[in-house]
């Protein structure tokens, strides 16, 4: 049964990363997010970081040896999961208004 958890977290942790990198390279978006991510290179990049932090925290901590040395490295990869996730938001927030043009004549 370890087998089968350990399969299924790679394969769900590739496809992040997977869809992480095609949003660096170039700027795609799945169609679930495309209405919100304004920031496509930005989003692609929390992907990817969160996909890196969310293997590190697994593979280290609930499907990895418990070992006494690497207590606080699955809390590294949770970190690097949540810097991800707010780039993630970070990439949806809209960039600074233009300024509209008055219609006054001052």
């Amino acid at each position: 049964m370890h087998w089968a958890l350990v399969s299924l977290a790679v394969g769900c942790v590739t496809i992040y990363a997977v869809i992480g990198l095609a949003g660096i390279v170039t700027g795609w978006v799945p169609p679930w997010g495309r209405s919100r991510v304004l920031r496509p290179r930005l989003w692609g990049t929390g992907a990817l970081l969160s996909g890196a932090g969310l293997s590190f925290f697994m593979f280290l901590g609930p499907l990895g040896d418990a070992q006494p040395l690497h207590v606080y490295l699955p809390l590294a990869g949770m970190g690097v999961n949540f810097v991800g996730l707010a780039l993630q938001m970070l990439a949806q927030r809209p960039g600074r208004a233009l300024a509209l043009p008055t219609t006054s004549a001052s």
